[in-house]
This record gives structure tokens, C-alpha cells and sequence, in this order.
């Protein structure tokens, strides 16, 4: 309703402002506003396809402004973004296009993007994937992360990447003693790998990620950035691929 009226608004003074030279609404008399105001809102309830008009092209201009926005972002934080030091980077570390995704294992969205980028991987051999941890959803999305991150830093890329898996698909609590389960399954030294999830560098690398989350304005998971782009929510495989395509396309 608000949106609306105020679109209304504006449509009033663009009618005005086209007929300048006819017409002055500083040298209308209150009668004069009031009979102009009521001719643009008959108009407006007779013809209301105006109104979705100027709405579209509204929110087309702010999708826009928006996007420009984002690039300005991602550049001026490039270095955050591609050669942090403690992000792993998985697929092909030469490819053309590079897709970082910020990622919270407790999240729906995450869950069901995960297979469809790894899809998206697995058809397309020239991408290459950087994956920030950043746990927004409560306590045990942080434990979650420090976890993959303890995992990370004691035992490698490898043992990350397949607990990263893990995580995502695991249904159960993200408790110390649930981790603990997790990591001996897994084979790891479950004792060292939770000793671990208070270390200092730990701490280093969740900080990290947020503030480069807060400099990006994210808000929620997953938050993509593809090459340049930043895509902030889920989008489905063949959205992915024409992303992509499209970036290729430049």
C-alpha cells in the first residue's frame, strides 16, 4: 500500500514536471492541487496497469543499482574474497571462472544447494570453488565450523573437503559429543580434532569471514560470488549454469 502510494506520488509530479511549460504547481492555487490530484487518481484507478508499470520498472532499476553495487563490493574486497590463506580452494585451482560460496552447515538452503554445486562441478571441469565458513545460525552452527575448520588445519584439504560433505548431509545435533562421533567415523583423531575447535587460529578464521560478510552485507546463506557477480541466496543448477555461460559470454 505504501509503495504504491508513493509510486502514485511520483507519477503525479513525472505528469506535472512533462507539462512544465503548461503548468506551474507552485502558482496553483489549493483548489487548482486539488482538482489535479484528483484528475492523475481517477486516471490511476481507470488505467491501473500504470501502476505495475512503473512498480517493474522501479524494482528493475533497483535490481540494477543493486548489482553494481555488489561488484563494487566484490572488487573492492578481491583479495579477501580469492587469496585469503584459509580458505580451501576445490575443483580446478587454474579454472576460468571462480565460484566462492559462504556457506552455515544448519542451513536449508546450503543443504539443498550442495549437491547441485557439486553437480555444477562435476559437469564442468574448468570451475574453480573457494568455501567460507560462516556460521550465522546459532551456537551449534558455530561449533559446526569450528570443527570443519579444526578438521581443516590438523589433518588437510582432503579431510576437509570430504567433512564438509559430512556436515552438510548430517542431520543429527552439532554438539561436541555429536562431533566427536563424526570424527572418529571418519577416522580422524576425534580428541585432537575437538581440542582443536578452541585454538586461537580458529578464532582467527571465523572472524575473518565475518567481517568480510559484514563488508558485503550478507545476511544469510548461502551467498554466492561468481566471478565477479555476488548472488546473495539459493539458486537452482541450470540458474548456476547460465550464470556461468553468461559470465564466459563477457
Amino acid at each position: 500500500m505504501i509503495r504504491t502510494w508513493v509510486i502514485s506520488g511520483a507519477l503525479s509530479v513525472g505528469m506535472a514536471a512533462s507539462t512544465a511549460g503548461a503548468l506551474d504547481l507552485d502558482a496553483m492555487s489549493l483548489e487548482e492541487r486539488d482538482a489535479f490530484g484528483a484528475a492523475v487518481r481517477e486516471y490511476l484507478l481507470e488505467n491501473p496497469e500504470v501502476l505495475m508499470e512503473a512498480i517493474a520498472v522501479l524494482e528493475a532499476r533497483q535490481e540494477e543499482e543493486q548489482a553494481a553495487a555488489d561488484i563494487a563490493l566484490v572488487a573492492a574486497h578481491a583479495g579477501a574474497l580469492y587469496d585469503d590463506g584459509h580458505s580451501v580452494v576445490s575443483g580446478n585451482p587454474d579454472g576460468d571462472i571462480t565460484i566462492i560460496e559462504f556457506i552455515d552447515y544448519r542451513c536449508s538452503f546450503c543443504r539443498r544447494a550442495h549437491p547441485e554445486v557439486s553437480a555444477l562441478m562435476a559437469s564442468d571441469g574448468n570451475i574453480r570453488k573457494i568455501t567460507k565458513e560462516f556460521p550465522i545460525l546459532g551456537p551449534e552452527s558455530v561449533e559446526a565450523s569450528r570443527f570443519a575448520i579444526a578438521v581443516l588445519q590438523l589433518e588437510g584439504e582432503e579431510a576437509y573437503l570430504e567433512m564438509n560433505d559430512t556436515l552438510i548431509e548430517h542431520r543429527g545435533t552439532y554438539g561436541r559429543d555429536a562431533l566427536a562421533r563424526v570424527a572418529r567415523s571418519a577416522g580422524l583423531d576425534a580428541e585432537a580434532v575437538i581440542a582443536h575447535m578452541d585454538d586461537p587460529q580458529v578464532d582467527d578464521v571465523i572472524r575473518a569471514n565475518r567481517q568480510l560478510g559484514e563488508a558485503l552485507a550478507i545476511t544469510g546463506t548461502p551467498t554466492f560470488v561468481f566471478g565477479d557477480q555476488l548472488v546473495r541466496g539459493y539458486v537452482p543448477l541450470d540458474g548456476m549454469r547460465a550464470i556461468v555461460a553468461d559470465l564466459r559470454d563477457e
